[in-house]
């Protein structure tokens, strides 16, 4: 008989054994449940006696959730795993945010099972074995109080991108009638530029009355302006003006009811310190450096001072937009991030490494959507030319690695000044005589962070 044939012969009885995955493993959370969320059906599942599951199917109605809350409580469901697909799990996840339950909110590709194995019922059976064994990680989400507030942001940023395109339709129905505003103003939505338009729709159509209309600091003269609209007429360019200029206004005024919702919101959120608050001083900006898209009437450094007991605005690059960004999606308390580098990997700013045999293979950024990513390294470009530690950072960077890289880095360097300095409280914590604040912190912690 051949080795091989006494290998099988000595190995067969122990392959027909029966091996269950999770043996030797420790069943920590014994009262766990696992959720699969689907548009019209929900699949829960709960741990039975004697080792086995039980599961049921509820609805998708407001009575439905109530009754699968019910059924948790009655099965002494503590915690309760489900996906983060789509907005189907929202409604479910604030129910049972409400009634007690811990909740495990994780991405749906962390749990994949085997090929050709998928069903409602499998995923939720799934879902509660991993979770009661914790097998899962949960994702983050931040405070109560701050997610009325990033639905909101995230709801004006639609705005701003939906009046967008009809800027450009206004500015294509004036060329197309051979009006060259766009070369003789910098901004056609600016005071001036809609002056103009605004006549324009109304039936003005002498050159001289238009560019009479001009702001007096406008660079170009009347003369210039008014050749920029020698133009012929046409009526079909003029409707299409007409109407994206109404466009144009709705969602300005859209835009500008939000910013109240939004200044609404911040003055009902509780503040995370116990510090008296201290005067905040005047930042130095460039002149002339305002963009439309900022938040009007809506007091964001205050607020978000008031909140976190941090001047983001006091870090070079961040803006009132950006703070807000920044703190509506990552939250006013940074404990839950262990240390600056795990902060930086959930942002998507840390270098992904694949490693094999203690070797490096390929170094990457992966690809993700992380809204407050994407506020960092917007940050980051308008210092690209600035005279400040980071600018000198990217600039130094870019001759080595790229334009590109040395931006992700400068934004990776820029957030963990950030996550330093909200863990160390409040950002002006120093008085000068003359009654401005210093910034000995801040200072000392970009001083780390360039030597790191």
């Amino acid at each position: 008989m051949s080795k091989l044939s006494r290998r099988t012969q000595s190995s067969s009885p122990q392959l027909q054994e029966e091996v269950r995955p999770f043996d030797g493993l420790e069943r920590i959370q014994p009262h766990a449940a696992g959720v699969d969320i689907g548009a019209h059906e929900i699949m829960v599942c709960v741990p039975g006696p004697a080792g086995t599951q039980i599961v049921r199917a509820f609805g998708t109605y407001t009575a439905d959730l109530e009754a699968l809350a019910a059924w948790l409580q009655e099965h002494h469901i503590e915690t309760a795993a489900m996906e983060s697909t789509g907005v189907y799990w929202i409604p479910l996840f604030e129910l049972l945010e409400q009634r007690g339950f811990h909740y495990c909110l994780i991405n749906a590709a962390s749990c994949k099972r085997f090929p050709g194995r998928k069903s409602d019922v499998l995923d939720c059976q799934w879902l509660q074995t991993l979770h009661s064994y914790e097998l899962l990680a949960d994702s983050f989400r931040p405070d109560a109080d701050l997610i009325s507030l990033r639905t909101l942001l995230r709801h004006r940023a639609q705005l701003v991108q939906h009046r967008s395109p009809h800027i450009l339709h206004m500015q294509k129905a004036l060329l197309q009638m051979n009006l060259q505003l766009p070369q003789v103003l910098s901004d056609v939505t600016g005071e001036t530029g809609l002056r103009i338009i605004r006549a324009i729709v109304a039936g003005e159509c002498d050159p001289h009355k238009l560019a009479a209309l001009r702001n007096s600091r406008c660079h170009k003269d009347e003369r210039e302006i008014a050749l920029a609209f020698t133009s012929t007429w046409r009526a079909e360019h003029l409707f299409v003006l007409e109407q994206s200029l109404a466009l144009f206004d709705f969602y300005s005024q859209q835009i500008a009811l939000c910013d109240a919702e939004i200044e609404r919101t911040y003055s009902v959120i509780r503040p995370t310190w116990d510090h008296p608050a201290l005067e905040l001083p005047v930042i130095a900006r460039k002149p002339h450096s305002h963009s439309k898209n900022q938040p009007q009437g809506v007091q964001v450094r205050k607020h978000l001072y008031r909140i976190t007991g941090v001047d983001l605005l006091a870090v070079p690059g961040i803006s009132a937009s950006i703070a807000q960004t920044i703190v509506a999606e990552v939250g006013s308390d940074l404990a839950r991030f262990p240390s600056a580098r795990h902060f930086c990997s959930w942002l998507g700013l840390a270098p992904h490494n694949d490693i094999s045999g203690g070797k490096v293979l390929r170094s990457r950024t992966l690809n993700n959507h992380n809204r407050a990513g994407q506020a960092f390294i917007q940050a980051a470009a308008a210092l690209t030319r600035s005279n400040t530690a980071f600018g000198s950072f990217y600039r130094r960077l870019k001759s080595r690695v790229g334009p590109s890289q040395a931006l992700v880095a400068t934004a990776h360097k820029l957030a963990r000044v950030v996550q330093d300095v909200k863990g160390q409280g409040p950002l002006y914590s120093h008085h000068r005589p003359g009654g401005g604040c210093s910034l000995p912190r801040p200072r000392d912690r970009l001083s780390q962070a360039q030597s790191r």
